[in-house]
């Protein structure tokens, strides 16, 4: 064993090669606990990633409960797909409704829904739509953050 292979071996850990991307995706039924699942698994895979996830896991659950809620149909599944590349982290929602569109809108003072784009717009440093193969569309939102520094691992936070 040379010595950099027992380095990594003795720390657990393996380095990454420059220009590595990092990604991770499933596919989730249709539904809120589908996109509860989302918000879940994307937090999970950003902390094991040693990125923040404050503001993605809010932009992720807006995503995954507009594909469940108006991008569902019946015995079809959405796919949640995350990547990291340099200090931008991308989230992917694609649903089986090409066929409607998102977009901001701005509901009533007393609405209690309609307000999720406007959230992900406000979180997201760029978002939009990606209209594919009908009948499927992407809707993405990319996020800047840096890894952790040792000392703080808030970075990306919401108000950073």
């Amino acid at each position: 064993m040379n010595q950099r292979t027992q380095e990594i071996f003795e720390r657990g850990t393996r380095p990454e090669p420059a220009g590595f991307v990092r990604d991770f995706s499933v596919l989730l039924s249709s539904t809120p606990r589908g996109a509860r699942l989302a918000r879940l698994l994307a937090v999970d895979t950003l902390r094991s990633w040693g990125l923040p996830h404050e503001r993605a896991s809010h932009v992720v659950a807006e995503l995954a409960a507009n594909a469940a809620t108006h991008g569902r149909l019946p015995g079809r599944s959405f796919r949640l797909t995350l990547y990291v590349i340099g200090t931008t982290v991308r989230v992917e929602v694609t649903d089986t409704r090409g066929d409607r569109l998102p977009a901001p809108q701005v509901p009533d003072a007393g609405a209690e829904s309609g307000r999720g784009l406007l959230l992900v717009e406000a979180l997201a440093d760029r978002w939009g739509v990606i209209e594919e193969r009908f009948p499927r569309k992407t809707v993405w939102a990319e996020l800047g953050c840096s890894p952790p520094e040792p000392e703080s691992s808030r970075c990306g936070a919401v108000g950073d």
